[in-house]
């Protein structure tokens, strides 16, 4: 008798780890890779700067990178750049930390390196950023008037209703209605948003791409290297053999 409460407790042990990270999952639709379309990263770093640069800055990222998404130094200068006199400055917000303490209670995040800290098991860090911002739903019971699924009682108002219109959460389905249009549809919301987020995903590591392709680039030239190699190899084993 003694031996079998011993194995059951055993066995619950064993799915204990499994219940608690169970738990702590988070569901994240998966994010559009956008990476190599300019148009949508030229498109997601408009978003940032007209809606999001007010608030948080990319201060690892220089206005100069933005040249690199196929955007001209006029393009930069005139439609991006309200933060800073010099191209080459870093993307910046105008407000000081304390002054956004004082007056948010907390300084909001700068956004240089998000869609690499929010990654997690759950996905990638844009997974968790593109649901997130398809995430927001009114909530009086909030100071902000909005709440969200992914990140309950977030303290950031959602600076795109305008765009998405306004949600509500059904507690019965636990699902999120839309219960009055923005100026988009739904579909070309998420579109906004895919690339808004890929241009958050690229400001992480603007050389990614680069990178990529020099890595391409060695694979390539190590092949061939090791074909030449192995034609050296044969033709001198050949002569070694007759020996």
């Amino acid at each position: 008798m003694k031996a079998n409460h011993m194995k059951t407790f055993l066995l619950a042990l064993l799915f204990v780890p499994l219940t608690v990270f169970g738990a702590g999952a988070q569901h994240l639709d998966r994010a559009p890779n956008v990476q190599g379309d300019q148009a949508a990263l030229q498109s997601g770093a408009r978003t940032f700067v007209n809606y999001c640069l007010n608030c948080h800055g990319l201060s690892f990222v220089r206005y100069n990178r933005l040249l690199e998404l196929g955007l001209t130094d006029q393009q930069v200068r005139e439609n991006l750049m309200f933060t800073a006199d010099k191209i080459g400055q870093p993307m910046r917000i105008a407000a000081r930390p304390a002054e956004q303490k004082q007056w948010f209670g907390a300084a909001p995040p700068d956004l240089s390196l998000v869609a690499r800290a929010r990654a997690s098991g759950d996905g990638s860090g844009a997974d968790w950023l593109y649901t997130y911002l398809r995430s927001f739903y009114r909530d009086e019971q909030r100071p902000t008037g909005w709440n969200n699924t992914l990140f309950a009682n977030v303290g950031m108002p959602h600076i795109l209703w305008e765009l998405q219109g306004q949600q509500v959460l059904n507690h019965e389905t636990h699902k999120l209605e839309l219960a009055v249009p923005g100026k988009l549809s739904p579909a070309e919301y998420d579109k906004q948003i895919t690339d808004l987020v890929g241009f958050l995903v690229w400001a992480g590591e603007p050389g990614a791409g680069f990178r990529r392709q020099v890595g391409y680039g060695v694979l390539v030239f190590l092949l061939l290297l090791f074909g030449v190699a192995y034609a050296l190899k044969k033709e001198y084993w050949k002569d070694v053999k007759k020996n």
